[in-house]
């Protein structure tokens, strides 16, 4: 991070950054910097004082501020540049970004292949009016456009349970909804985890479930929600039964 660059002329406020006196120090400087955005008196675009001015305010080292720099960065409330122009910027959080750590968590619990299968049944099917009523025409044309794509690779053996979660994780992005979007971001690995569950009952799976996905973009080009329901809704239920069949199987297989 360059040196020497002051705060920006739109935060001049000198007493916005406290000392700390925390034996976590970086985590105490993390934390005030949050905040400070959470209450909007950091905005996007505003750069942070450079590392010797953080440090000097909050009476730390720069080798602290530097890792709570990067802790900021990591979760992607701050963009760091280097250069003349350089220093550290607040950014406005993507859904992708606040995704990724949804995801941490996501999958660092005890999530079992049928429990994700019983909430994509509540939550997809719980999503479809948003996606008739808000899908866009380039939404619509994206949605096909990965169908397509997603049936070529078939006909090559080249078909793969990540395109199958891309289709689903495009679909909701149809809501135009953050928070559905960071929740659906959050469950991508344990959808795949899921699916790839399923595949084990049925390794060819995919011929009839990208047909569903074609069935589906185009009952939602229609406005059609009911049918689009209905479609899902048998999409989901072929794989929660796959899911049982695989986890049956492995009960007996204990069991002798």
């Amino acid at each position: 991070m360059t040196e020497g660059i002051k705060a920006p002329a739109a935060r001049p406020d000198s007493n916005l950054y406290t000392a700390v006196s925390s034996n976590r120090m970086s985590e105490a400087i993390v934390d005030q910097v949050r905040n400070l955005i959470r209450s909007e008196k950091l905005r996007p675009g505003d750069r942070l004082p450079s590392e010797r001015d953080l440090g000097e305010r909050m009476r730390v080292s720069r080798v602290t501020v530097r890792e709570a720099l990067r802790v900021l960065e990591a979760s992607g409330l701050i963009e760091i540049r280097v250069g003349a122009r350089g220093g550290a910027f607040v950014t406005s959080p993507s859904s992708t970004k606040i995704g990724t750590g949804l995801a941490d968590l996501v999958s660092l619990s005890p999530l079992t292949a049928t429990e994700v299968t019983e909430a994509r049944q509540v939550f997809e099917l719980g999503i479809i009016p948003m996606v008739v009523e808000r899908a866009t025409a380039d939404d619509i044309a994206e949605l096909r456009e990965m169908v397509r794509q997603h049936q070529v690779a078939l006909r090559k053996g080249e078909y793969a349970m990540p395109m199958s979660a891309a289709f689903h994780v495009r679909v909701a992005a149809c809501t135009h909804n953050t928070a559905i979007e960071m929740l659906v971001h959050s469950f991508h690995g344990p959808l795949l985890m899921s699916l790839r569950e399923a595949q084990v009952a049925a390794p060819l799976m995919g011929h009839r479930g990208t047909n569903e996905h074609r069935d589906f973009v185009e009952a939602v080009a229609d406005r059609d929600a009911e049918r689009a329901e209905a479609i899902m809704r048998a999409h989901l239920g072929r794989t929660a039964r796959r899911v049982a069949r695989v986890r049956a199987t492995r009960a007996r297989g204990k069991g002798t």
